[in-house]
């Protein structure tokens, strides 16, 4: 048989199958199981939504999670996969993982995160202050665990912990925000853990500043906007080699001091 009518068979192989039931599908699916995977925490709003739309823009197969998926209208309306997910609650990061299965999952981006603007100690108040660090600092944490199985299966292995500046200690004025500067301090640390650990299996663990951005949690004078920061963070993650585990730096590649 020649080379040519071989060619000829595969081709109307091909067509047959896509014209039988389910025949698109299967392609699709078989696409899918070829493109990149992001996952994104707290994806219905700001840098999460942002970080869903440019991925989704790109081709990339996103996941993306919000506390109430039917509350999340602009995320609904993009090309992505939209699962429930409070990381406070281990009940649903459990069911996260459980809906994953043994999906392979490139680049988890922890960007669920919480802002409680308390400036002295007198008003710190107790369960507050626990759930600013149950969400920015357990919650990575949790999420992380949960599916490391499937971002073993991935092939670029990232983690990235959408950090603040406000978590650097040498930066520290001195003054204002309590909980939150705890609590990414606590997460750079766990950035800094975690790649110490993951390091020997190929993974790339990065706390990522995003600059000070115009979103609900930053506030309409932020100079930045989501796309600006967004952009600019892929493309530090993207530049990322095995020299840059366990590093903390801004959303221009920039070393920020810890």
């Amino acid at each position: 048989m020649t080379v040519d009518r071989v060619s000829f068979i595969a081709v109307c192989a091909l067509a047959l199958l896509l014209t039988l039931p389910g025949g698109d599908a299967a392609a699709d699916a078989h696409g899918a199981k070829n493109k990149n995977t992001v996952l994104i925490t707290g994806a219905n709003r700001g840098l999460g939504l942002e970080f869903a739309r440019q991925y989704a823009a790109d081709g990339w197969h996103v996941i993306g999670t919000a506390r109430k998926p039917a509350q999340a209208d602009a995320l609904n309306e993009l090309d992505v996969r939209v699962l429930q997910l409070d990381v406070t609650d281990r009940d649903s990061v459990a069911a996260l993982a459980a809906s994953l299965g043994d999906a392979p999952v490139d680049v988890l981006i922890n960007n669920a995160g919480i802002f409680p603007r308390v400036n002295t100690i007198e008003n710190v108040d107790y369960d507050d202050y626990m759930r600013t660090l149950a969400v920015n600092t357990a919650g990575p944490m949790l999420v992380t665990a949960a599916v490391l199985p499937n971002l073993r299966n991935g092939a670029r292995k990232k983690i990235i912990n959408i950090t603040s500046r406000l978590g650097s200690i040498e930066l520290n004025d001195g003054s204002n925000f309590y909980g939150y500067r705890e609590s990414k301090a606590a997460l750079n640390m766990l950035s800094k853990t975690l790649a110490g650990e993951l390091g020997v299996e190929g993974f790339i663990v990065l706390a990522l500043h995003p600059g000070w951005v115009a979103t609900d949690m930053g506030g309409a004078s932020a100079p930045l906007t989501p796309e600006q920061s967004v952009t600019a963070m892929r493309s530090v993650i993207d530049g990322l080699t095995p020299g840059d585990s366990g590093g903390y730096r801004s959303y221009e590649g920039k070393v920020e001091p810890w």
